[in-house]
C-alpha cells in the first residue's frame, strides 16, 4: 500500500508523532517485505521513531509514537498506569446485550496461530473494557469501546466471546471477510499526557472513508445536532 504519511498526520512536535493508521498496515516491521508505519514515519521524520502503543494490521486509527528514549519512557509509564484513555469504534454483526457493560476476561495469546483465547492458564493475562452501542444500521450494529488493559486482540476477542464479532473479522467468527481484508475497528481518540508540558493531548482520528463507515459517522453527527 503506497500512502504518504502527510496525508494521515494527526500530531506532530518535537517530542511525538501520531498518524492515522490505514488498515492493512502493520504498526511495525513484521518479516514481510511491506513497509509499516513506524518505517513510513521514520522515513518522513528522517530520524528512528519508538513505539509508543500497536494496533493490529487489520484495524485503522490513531498511531502514536514517540522521537526520543525520555517521550516513550514518559507514555510508557503513563500506559502502564492506565492513565491513558484509548476509545475505540467497532462495527459489529451482532447487538449486544446489554448495550452498554463491562467486559472483564482472561485471556491468552497464541503466538503460533496469532490469536487470542479466553483462558485460566498461569500464563493468561486479565483484559477489560467498557462498550455502549453508539448507533446501528439495518444490519449492523456501532460500539464505542474504552479499553482498560492493552492485551494482544483484547477487543477482537473480548467482543467474539459475547457473539458480537467485528464486522469482516473472520479470526473471530465474523461470517465473511471484507475484500481489502481490513476489519471494522477502529482507533477512535487517543488522550494522553504530554512528556515535557504535563498538558493533556487530545487526539481524534477521522474515519475510514467508506460506505460503511461514512453511515456510522453521519448518524452520529446527526445525534449531536
Amino acid at each position: 500500500m503506497d500512502i504518504q504519511i502527510g496525508d494521515h498526520l494527526l500530531y506532530n512536535n518535537n517530542q511525538l508523532i501520531a498518524v492515522n493508521k490505514p488498515a492493512g498496515i502493520a504498526t511495525q516491521p513484521d518479516g514481510s517485505e511491506d513497509k509499516s508505519m513506524q518505517d513510513l514515519v521514520e522515513i518522513y521524520c528522517k530520524h528512528p521513531v519508538q513505539i509508543v502503543h500497536r494496533l493490529d494490521r487489520p484495524a485503522s486509527g490513531v498511531l502514536l509514537f514517540a522521537k526520543n528514549k525520555k517521550a516513550v519512557a514518559h507514555l510508557h509509564k503513563q500506559f502502564a498506569a492506565r492513565e491513558v484513555k484509548k476509545t475505540y469504534w467497532a462495527v459489529v454483526e451482532h447487538k449486544p446485550s446489554p448495550e452498554s457493560g463491562h467486559l472483564k476476561d482472561d485471556l491468552i495469546f497464541n503466538q503460533k496461530v496469532n490469536k487470542a483465547f479466553a483462558s485460566e492458564d498461569d500464563n493468561s493475562k486479565t483484559a477489560e473494557l467498557q462498550y455502549r452501542l453508539l448507533s446501528e444500521s439495518d444490519r449492523y450494529f456501532l460500539l464505542e469501546i474504552d479499553l482498560l488493559t492493552g492485551r494482544q486482540h483484547q477487543i477482537r476477542a473480548q467482543l467474539s466471546a459475547m457473539g458480537c464479532s467485528i464486522k469482516g473479522d473472520v479470526k473471530y467468527g465474523a461470517k465473511r471477510g471484507n475484500k481489502d481484508r481490513s476489519i471494522y475497528l477502529h482507533a477512535k481518540k487517543l488522550i494522553f499526557r504530554h512528556p515535557v508540558n504535563n498538558e493533556e493531548i487530545n487526539i481524534d482520528a477521522p474515519l475510514p472513508t467508506d460506505n460503511l463507515w461514512s453511515f456510522f459517522g453521519e448518524s452520529i453527527n446527526q445525534t449531536k445536532q
